[in-house]
């Protein structure tokens, strides 16, 4: 049986996807390739925030999540986008499943002791829910809220976050991290950025140091070393496009890979 392929379409590129894109998905399912799909959904959740007159707020990359916001969180997440992201891979011939991970409980979380509010950290991911998917021949997707040991509470988790969870349980093959840039950037003397092909844990470590990662990056890598310290065997960062996600399904280079142990780029 082949090796489960985690793929986290970021909110920031959600509107920026094309049909290629889906209908490489179509195309990895029916060559036998086990998809799992996590998203966010950042800009959609600050449009309808703006229009119920709430502020968004965001501490290190992460949004500050109170309970009117979490009610819009939910909205947005489990309904618009989860929905708009199955539509769109069954129009391309895809078989879809959207669920959220309060869903089976198949992300069981805490509230941060960060100033983040309704802000789930994960203690435990189930792979329950999606291995069921998998098995009738559909490709989970999963939008990032979490829910309480006992029940009583969801809390919203950042997107990198839970697609690290999910994909350290279900002991992926890679984790691929879709955003809008090529990857991590490291700027150049003549003032260029170049792509890093190729980063560790302990040069992740040196660029959030720098000041070279930063944003939403940051949750991004971690996440990535996370999944890496779990069981993961790779972690990709790309743009996602329907040629990324071919080359990286083939072993191809693509984006920056994230490893334990490589060489430091120069």
């Amino acid at each position: 049986m082949q090796g489960i392929v985690v793929i986290k379409c970021g909110g920031s590129t959600m509107d920026q996807l094309p049909d290629t894109f889906f209908q490489a998905i179509a195309k990895l399912q029916a060559d036998g390739k086990r998809i799992v799909i996590v998203h966010g959904g950042g800009p959609a959740i600050n449009g309808m925030l703006d229009r119920v007159q709430i502020t968004p707020q965001f501490v290190d990359g992460l949004r500050v999540t109170c309970e009117d916001t979490l009610r819009v969180v939910e909205m947005v997440l489990c309904g618009n986008i989860n929905k708009a992201l199955v539509r769109r891979l069954t129009q391309a011939g895809a078989k879809a499943w959207g669920v959220s991970g309060i869903d089976g409980q198949t992300l069981i979380a805490e509230k941060t002791t960060k100033p983040l509010g309704w802000v789930g950290e994960v203690k435990q991911a189930d792979t329950t829910i999606p291995l069921a998917i998998l098995g009738q021949g559909y490709v989970p997707v999963i939008a990032p809220l979490s829910v309480s040991a006992d029940g009583s509470d969801a809390f919203n988790v950042n997107a990198d976050v839970a697609a690290g969870a999910i994909a350290a349980a279900l002991s992926a093959q890679k984790l691929v991290m879709v955003t809008d840039v090529p990857g991590i950037l490291r700027p150049q003397p003549d003032g260029s950025k170049a792509l890093v092909q190729e980063t560790s844990a302990e040069e992740i470590g040196q660029m959030i140091t720098e000041g070279i990662i930063t944003g939403g990056m940051i949750p991004k890598v971690q996440a990535a070393l996370d999944s890496l310290g779990q069981g993961v065997n790779q972690v990709v960062i790309c743009r996602g496009t329907a040629e990324d996600l071919l080359a990286v399904s083939a072993g191809e280079a693509v984006g920056t890979t994230v490893r334990t142990n490589v060489k430091q780029s120069q």
